[in-house]
């Protein structure tokens, strides 16, 4: 075991980590544009190379969760921090849809490896509270991206181009390397950390349905902010701003979940939480200029508890499936968003031909195409709200179903 220091240590380890990754994410967004005009670019092409990201993720968290049982968690985040690295100075020196597609597929793997090493790490240092610590860990994803999003806003505004947007993020990532070198993990345990216990209890009714909730829940986030920039330019509105003021909101609710994780079964606060997010992404997509605010607050509230209430649903309600069983239900909820980058990039070119046909005027075609766009993405957090209402009835009845097991049979929780 360690002593609270080190957990201390590890547990910052991981969230710099976690702030590299978002950093990674907001940036991106912010110069989606400029790489468009500089490497003339059209929107199917963008949408491949942002789906390079979300596509390298879901490969690391495949393997992540094996090679946590194999080598435990110091190994992983080790490949993490060497691909974002790699990543990010292969991107600096890209010359065009290749080297970009290649580079932002090395950073998509770096952040799947912090997912699929972290997640369970800090599951694992914090048995008795795992569902509130998963979400205080995140709160440096969407903490990360206000960064992330402030500072390209800030450097655009200076005439910074997007090669010192995205050198800026060597700084957290040299940063994280030096703290994994001098942080002591705890003790790793073979027998508990086995593929193979793991992989007998992934094929289960409730985890395959878990993993269909978290490709939606992914999809409703990060498919609709990482085309902030190119839905919203147009709306009268401060894209970068708006995606701050989202990720600020995530951060401060992820910060303070506790009391709504212990008050409120997790299903719970995601079956409300998708009935906000469909409002919210309503609202985008009808109003403009500082409604656009309004909305973004609405929509940020229902996407807050997302992905980390659903990590912790899998660690809760499928503890057996383990590392692996997290790591491939990240990796799950990425390959989702990489699956509908390109068509979401596609929607966008579609809209704005259409709009044009429509003798729309020049100056309001990216505002129409990006409403209608903004229009079709709420068909995700509406199927949310039908399958945790599935989920919530599921999860009730499983519940009632042990409880009366230990009336019936008071040694079972002794022995279990």
């Amino acid at each position: 075991m360690t002593n609270s220091i080190d957990k201390d240590k590890i547990f910052t380890l991981c969230c710099v980590s976690l702030i590299v990754t978002a950093m990674t994410f907001a940036i991106r967004a912010g110069i989606l544009g400029e790489l468009g005009v500089e490497f003339s670019l059209n929107g199917e092409e963008l949408g491949w190379i942002n789906a390079m990201a979300f596509l390298g993720f879901p490969v690391a968290t495949m393997i992540g969760g094996v090679l946590y049982n194999a080598l435990g968690a110091r190994t992983l985040i080790f490949l993490a921090f060497f691909c974002h690295l790699l990543g990010l100075i292969l991107t600096l020196v890209a010359g065009g849809f290749w080297g970009l597609l290649i580079s932002t597929f090395l950073i998509g793997f770096a952040n799947g490896s912090v997912e699929a090493g972290c997640n369970p790490l800090i599951a694992d240092l914090h048995p008795d509270n795992k569902t509130t610590m998963l979400n205080k860990f995140h709160v440096w994803f969407p903490g990360g991206i206000v960064i992330g999003a402030l500072a390209s806003q800030f450097m655009g505004s200076f005439g910074f181009n997007w090669q010192w947007q995205i050198a800026i993020i060597l700084i957290p990532t040299i940063f994280y390397g030096l703290l994994l070198v001098q942080s002591t993990f705890p003790a790793f345990d073979r027998q508990k950390n086995s593929t193979m216990s793991n992989l007998r209890n992934l094929f289960n009714p409730m985890y395959l349905l878990l993993l269909l909730c978290i490709s939606l829940t992914a999809t409703t986030e990060l498919g609709t902010q990482q085309w902030i920039e190119r839905i919203l330019g147009a709306s009268g509105a401060s894209p970068m701003i708006i995606l701050a003021l989202i990720t600020g909101l995530m951060a401060v609710g992820r910060f303070y979940a506790g009391p709504l994780v212990h008050r409120l079964s997790p299903v719970g606060i995601l079956f409300f939480s998708s009935i906000i997010a469909t409002s919210g992404i309503y609202m985008m997509s009808q109003v403009n200029g500082p409604l656009i605010y309004v909305a973004a607050i609405l929509f940020a509230i229902g996407v807050t508890y997302f992905w980390p209430t659903m990590l912790g649903c899998v660690v809760e309600y499928t503890p057996k499936t383990g590392a692996l069983g997290l790591s491939l239900a990240g990796g799950i909820g990425m390959f989702s968003v990489s699956m509908w980058n390109p068509v979401i990039g596609t929607w966008i070119d579609s809209a704005t031909e259409a709009a044009k046909n429509a003798n729309v005027a020049p100056e309001e075609v990216e505002l129409v195409a990006g409403q209608a766009v903004l229009s079709s993405l709420t068909i995700f957090p509406m199927v949310l709200i039908a399958v945790f209402a599935l989920l919530f009835v599921l999860v009730r009845k499983s519940n009632n179903k042990n409880n009366q097991a230990q009336i019936d049979n008071p040694t079972v929780q002794q022995n279990g």
